[in-house]
């Protein structure tokens, strides 16, 4: 396994960003000041001007309406931080545009730390790699796989790029690893890290490139081969789980969604945009509330909605387009959605099957969980509008070449009229 300078930043932001720090602080936050740096050398022009630019209106008119100003310049600090770190992950694929090395580490280190997580599945000591929390009605104290971060769904939204990555490569038969192990090394932080919204979400993301090129796509052997084999896997795992797991955790959600009793999905889909009206109503609705205000003002009304605990302090908008609604109004989810919305005319996503399915998964996944300030999503947001994945360029038309015209030389003249 081959490591380049930059593959040590890599692995701080997937696998220890969070690791022994307070909640809320990250390593990419704290080399924040470094990566401006960087990013300066790199390209010599100053990128935290037009950021500034951008926000002054909002940042005038929520300071001038009341908003608690220790909280706001912090969470507007945080908020830069952020930023500057995916103007250095933009960069960064501005120069390195082979990221195949960097991803195969990943996958590697990856899916040896998962071996080693599962024996720690039944042991006290669970807690270095499980996270127990609550999944959905009727079951309480799930243990899923964080890895080394702070939750089980951000873990697995870490991963998604390295997913459709190798994906991909196995579809276009481009995978140097063996296609079985490749397969169990990309599904099985799914299975362990059980993010029902993220899967689906990369479901959704597959079923829009298949109906969009399911022309192209269908005449290749290995893709109908695939098809076959997963869906027959698929069968044979609901069998199993109906015939000797009828009462297991996939059924129990399955079955409260249905209904409408699943109380973590609607969390953080349509009651996050509940609350985000009702703190809208308690401030400016065109302009939002302000950054770090969602805690300040609307701890009770979140609190009280959601039935948490006196002693749980993690009060937020679980939902990255809701909370963006909340923080800067009708206005500012508008500039978020038309900014998708042009990036992807203007670079042109669907002209790539990596960059579509990337962009296909997150522009679904922000209405369904989140938070405003999860890199994770900003670096698959900028990976979807970067051309740095020509090898999975979509190919419409294939023409051949005529065989240049063959100029005779002067002793083949020379031989003609003798």
């Amino acid at each position: 396994m081959k490591l380049n300078k930059y593959t040590f930043f890599a692995f701080i932001y997937f696998f220890l960003n969070s690791v022994g720090l307070p909640a809320g602080l990250t390593y990419t936050a704290i080399l924040s000041p470094l990566f401006y740096w960087w990013v300066l050398t790199v390209r010599r022009r100053e990128i935290l001007l037009p950021f500034f630019l951008l926000l002054s209106p909002f940042v005038l008119l929520h300071i001038s309406t009341g908003a608690d100003p220790k909280t706001y310049i912090i969470s507007l600090l945080n908020i830069t931080m952020v930023y500057i770190f995916c103007q250095t992950v933009y960069t960064f694929l501005k120069i390195q545009k082979n990221l195949e090395q960097i991803f195969r580490s990943i996958l590697i280190v990856n899916f040896i730390l998962c071996l080693i997580a599962i024996p720690f599945y039944k042991t006290s000591y669970y807690g270095l790699f499980w996270i127990e929390q609550f999944l959905t009605e009727g079951v309480d104290n799930f243990r899923r796989l964080r890895m080394f971060t702070y939750e089980a769904s951000y873990y697995a939204t870490l991963f998604v790029p390295v997913f459709f990555f190798f994906f991909l490569q196995i579809i276009f038969r481009q995978n140097r690893i063996n296609t079985w192990l490749l397969m169990l090394m990309l599904a099985l932080p799914y299975i362990l890290s059980f993010s029902m919204g993220v899967i689906g979400a990369m479901v959704f993301a597959v079923f829009i490139i298949f109906s969009l090129y399911l022309g192209s796509l269908a005449r290749k052997r290995r893709v109908i081969t695939l098809a076959i084999y997963s869906m027959t896997g698929l069968a044979a795992l609901l069998v199993v789980l109906t015939l000797f797991f009828p009462g297991n955790a996939l059924f129990s959600r399955i079955e409260n969604i249905l209904a409408g009793q699943d109380l973590s999905g609607q969390g953080r889909t349509t009651d996050a945009f509940i609350l985000a009206k009702r703190l809208l109503a308690l401030k400016n609705e065109c302009w939002g509330i302000g950054f770090g205000q969602v805690k300040m003002i609307g701890e009770d009304i979140i609190r009280g909605y959601y039935g948490y605990p006196p002693d749980y302090n993690v009060i937020s908008i679980p939902n990255a387009t809701a909370e963006t609604l909340a923080i800067l109004g009708w206005i500012g989810v508008s500039i978020r959605i038309l900014a998708e919305l042009a990036l992807f005319c203007f670079t042109r996503v669907w002209t790539n099957y990596y960059r579509l399915l990337l962009f296909s998964f997150v522009f679904l996944y922000q209405f369904t969980g989140s938070f405003v300030t999860n890199i994770a999503e900003y670096v698959i947001w900028i990976l979807a509008f970067t051309n740095s994945f020509p090898q999975f360029n979509v190919v419409r038309n294939f023409s051949i070449k005529p065989a240049p015209k063959q100029v005779p030389s002067q002793d083949a003249l020379s031989n003609e009229r003798s």
